[in-house]
């Protein structure tokens, strides 16, 4: 076989950068600040959040998964910050500390948007289709163990360090199972949404934190991922 009838082959490396990208697509048209993340990646047993506040969505369809992203206080702080500021709000009208229910709402929104820019590459690119739950944001103490709920043959971890405009951390991990996609025939990839309507539908959200999620439904959620 010549090399060019080899196929093209999509694997867990190749879908993790691609939500890398979204990852820093969104967050820098959100805070108008450069977002960047590590040329490495680390192989990890398990998925976790981590203090001082995490977020996790659950994904399902043409591949199952979790995706968890973990924020340092200061990270936290400053996306919250440039993206409330970048809308027009006051500084002086702005939360204070991560605990702060604003601001656990307004990076689950932010979160939100990362997986549905995420979702619709893996339509146009992949041809498949994934959906998501809606993303909670949590301010913790301590680590917490997560594991998909669902049948996973071939589980496969992995961590990629992220860097904010003022060199702030943060940690995207992707637990899903081992798969590949692998391109039979040629077509042509959507085109992907243009980033000023993406801007504009970033600010158009509502400037304060939407109402926090009813409690029984978070309880549930946690308790099906034995938390």
């Amino acid at each position: 076989m010549n090399s060019s009838d080899t196929p093209t082959v999509y694997g867990t490396e190749d879908i993790l950068r691609s939500l890398c990208n979204s990852v820093t697509k969104v967050l820098s048209i959100a805070t108008q600040s450069q977002i960047h993340y590590s040329g490495m990646v680390q192989r990890i047993s398990k998925t976790c959040l981590k203090p001082d506040i995490g977020c996790f969505v659950l994904f399902d369809g043409g591949f199952s998964g979790l995706v968890v992203i973990n924020f340092s206080a200061s990270a936290a702080m400053e996306l919250y910050s440039s993206y409330m500021l970048h809308m027009g709000m006051d500084k002086e009208g702005l939360a204070t500390t991560h605990t702060s229910d604003e601001v656990g709402n307004v990076m689950g929104e932010l979160m939100n948007q990362i997986v549905g820019d995420f979702t619709g590459k893996v339509a146009r690119e992949l041809q498949t289709h994934i959906t998501q739950n809606q993303p909670k944001m949590l301010a913790l103490n301590k680590q917490v163990m997560l594991s998909v709920d669902t049948n996973l043959d071939k589980p496969e971890s992995r961590r990629v360090t992220f860097y904010t405009g003022s060199n702030n951390i943060f940690y995207l991990e992707l637990a899903m199972d081992r798969t590949e996609f692998i391109k039979m025939n040629d077509f042509e990839a959507g085109e992907a949404p243009d980033p000023d309507e993406l801007l504009a539908q970033v600010n158009g959200q509502p400037k304060t934190a939407a109402a926090a999620p009813d409690s029984n439904d978070h309880d549930d959620l946690l308790k099906s991922l034995g938390m």
